[in-house]
């Protein structure tokens, strides 16, 4: 679906699609034209009904080693609007996706690569992992939804934490306080996300969906709001093919098979 020469690598296995950084010289470094890429693939994405899963990687020894700061040093707010405007519209792409969006960690995970790997759904991370959220590091703010995401999973004072000191953990840590899902040897995460992500491709497409969907927008709502649409949600789900499969599936005592819609 794209060259070897491109910021951005996409390819698909059925409903899966995979979307890889590919600046491996700059450990995947953020830049304009990545940016520019990165936000032109997810409108792509966010209409098409087809894509069951998508999965995020880097290219080379890295996940996404933050901006360039190369670009920064250059011209500090010119390419910071540059760089932040177009991933700040693709990240409401993303989290309104009906598809889970599921981030496979290695090497850096720092800055941006850190924020927008806490914007996924899922996040796998490859034993030797390093992580860091970097801004304080070289005074700036953080960005790509990291004040949002960060907070949210592990708690507001370890947040704060890690933001304002700014120092690197492991893997183990980033499992333990809620930032990743799973660890695993780095020789097996290839393998182990698209197991994952098969998974996932082969579940009740509406159902993977309408609770992404209830589970993210849920902070928006009080309690009654949030019963009121999963009411909604579950009347959706219980017209589908999927669920009339998996009842009859269930009470059969077999494993359901979904996607006959």
């Amino acid at each position: 679906m794209s060259d070897a020469s491109s910021p951005l690598i996409v390819s698909r296995e059925g409903g899966i699609v995979r979307l890889r950084f590919n600046r491996p010289q700059v450990l995947n470094a953020l830049d304009r034209a990545t940016a520019r890429a990165f936000l032109d693939i997810c409108r792509d994405l966010a209409e098409d009904r087809s894509v069951r899963v998508l999965v995020l990687s880097g290219e080379g020894r890295a996940f996404m080693a933050g901006g360039d700061l190369a670009e920064l040093k250059a011209d500090p707010i010119g390419a910071a609007e540059a760089l932040i405007g177009p991933m700040h519209e693709a990240l409401p792409l993303l989290a309104g996706m009906r598809a889970p969006v599921v981030a496979s960690l290695h090497g850096a995970v720092a800055g941006a690569g850190l924020s927008l790997a806490m914007a996924c759904d899922f996040a796998l991370a490859a034993d030797a992992t390093k992580f860091t959220l970097a801004y304080v590091n070289i005074g700036a703010s953080c960005d790509v939804s990291a004040s949002w995401s960060l907070p949210r999973l592990v708690g507001l004072r370890r947040a704060l934490e890690i933001a304002l000191l700014g120092d690197v953990f492991d893997a183990a840590e980033a499992k333990r306080i809620g930032i990743v899902n799973r660890v695993v040897p780095a020789a097996e995460l290839q393998a182990q996300t698209l197991a994952l992500a098969r998974r996932l491709a082969e579940g009740p497409a509406e159902s993977i969906a309408q609770m992404k969907r209830l589970m993210r927008t849920s902070f928006e709502r009080d309690l009654r709001g949030q019963l009121d649409a999963e009411r909604a949600a579950f009347l959706v789900c219980a017209a589908t093919a999927d669920f009339a499969e998996g009842v009859d599936a269930f009470i059969a005592k077999r494993k359901p098979r979904f996607g006959k819609e």
